[in-house]
């Protein structure tokens, strides 16, 4: 749906030139929920206003549904922008407008669309994302919450095939987040939505998206599935990300647990493995003794997994390590 070739940009400040994204090469698949990560800086505000040319690359070539964006004129351009919408961080809602008349801007800025045709594609919105008693009500009126989901439904109004989100959540409370998250799940999975969501937190990531690109400081450091990226980290941004939305010490992981007996394995499983009795099993095959040293067990947007760092003492521990691989476990072997 979305292809990036090479694409850079730069600005010119006070006679310098600064970089704000590096060439990179990027494919989002149609359908997916695609993340970008990062710290403020790093580049994924500029590359997400590069989708909709907001902001115009300085080189490269941007290809979105096979049409090359860079190409085009101001006319074409403008009809291009009603097959996307935009959520914003911080809203962006008309305060002197109704949650109603929000809803209907894009509607009446596109003029192919007829008063009955806008109020009733408005209603059925707001009723959408459960906001159906509050048409006439004002932003200042609204939560923080109510006030994303009218941006939401201004969004949706088009019928745009891609989503923009530009820290949707970042300004509201856990909560209310986990509640617009799985909004924008439901919406990606009945209208087959490509959602591009734009975050500085993995525990967003890990919620929602299909694939993630990590950036840092103008680069796309990582990308790939989420759960390839979360479970298996390999850039050093990738591991502080995932250790901060997992309260993990890295002075702990680096530990090399000098006190503890035996071989120290960390297990990776996904999916139906997460919650097999396979430790058990494979304790009373293999005759080897086991400790859980650290470990933890979630969902990576629907599919469960967990990860344990264990000791292993006396027995067979070639056996115990090649039976957990059959059964699909992945195992990395800390000290052997």
């Amino acid at each position: 749906m979305i292809e990036f070739e090479r694409v850079h940009k730069t600005y010119q400040v006070g006679g310098r030139e600064i970089t704000a994204l590096e060439p990179c090469d990027l494919h989002i698949p149609q359908g997916q929920i695609f993340g970008l990560i990062g710290h403020s800086g790093a580049g994924k505000s500029t590359l997400l206003r590069l989708i909709n040319r907001l902001e115009d690359p300085s080189a490269g070539r941007i290809l979105v549904d096979n049409e090359d964006v860079t190409a085009m004129d101001a006319k074409a351009l403008r009809q291009f922008r009603q097959r996307l919408g935009m959520i914003f961080q911080h809203f962006n809602l008309l305060s002197s407008k109704t949650v109603a008349d929000n809803v209907a801007m894009p509607l009446k800025l596109a003029g192919n669309y007829s008063t009955v045709q806008i109020r009733e594609r408005v209603a059925m919105l707001l009723d959408r994302v459960g906001l159906s008693g509050h048409a006439l009500k004002y932003p200042a009126q609204l939560s923080g919450g109510q006030k994303q989901r009218v941006g939401i439904a201004r969004a949706l109004a088009t019928n745009p095939r891609i989503l923009l989100c530009d820290e949707a959540t970042s300004a509201l409370d856990p909560q209310t987040t986990a509640q617009v998250l799985q909004l924008l799940n439901e919406l990606n999975r009945e209208l087959n939505l490509t959602i591009v969501l734009i975050t500085h937190e993995m525990d967003v990531i890990r919620r929602i998206c299909d694939q993630v690109a990590v950036m840092d400081a103008g680069h796309i450091v990582e990308q790939g599935l989420v759960s390839d990226l979360f479970l298996h980290p390999k850039h050093p941004t990738t591991r502080r990300f995932v250790y901060e939305a997992e309260h993990v010490d890295e002075q702990e992981l680096s530990n090399d647990f000098a006190q503890v007996q035996g071989r120290i394995v960390r297990l990776t499983f996904q999916g139906e493995s997460t919650y097999a009795p396979l430790l058990g099993q494979v304790a009373r095959q293999s005759g080897v003794d086991y400790s859980i040293l650290s470990g933890r067990i979630d969902h990576i947007r629907d599919t469960p997994y967990g990860q344990l760092t264990l000791s292993l003492v006396g027995g067979d521990a070639d056996m115990a390590i090649e039976q957990l691989k059959a059964a699909q476990v992945t195992v990395e072997v800390i000290r052997s």
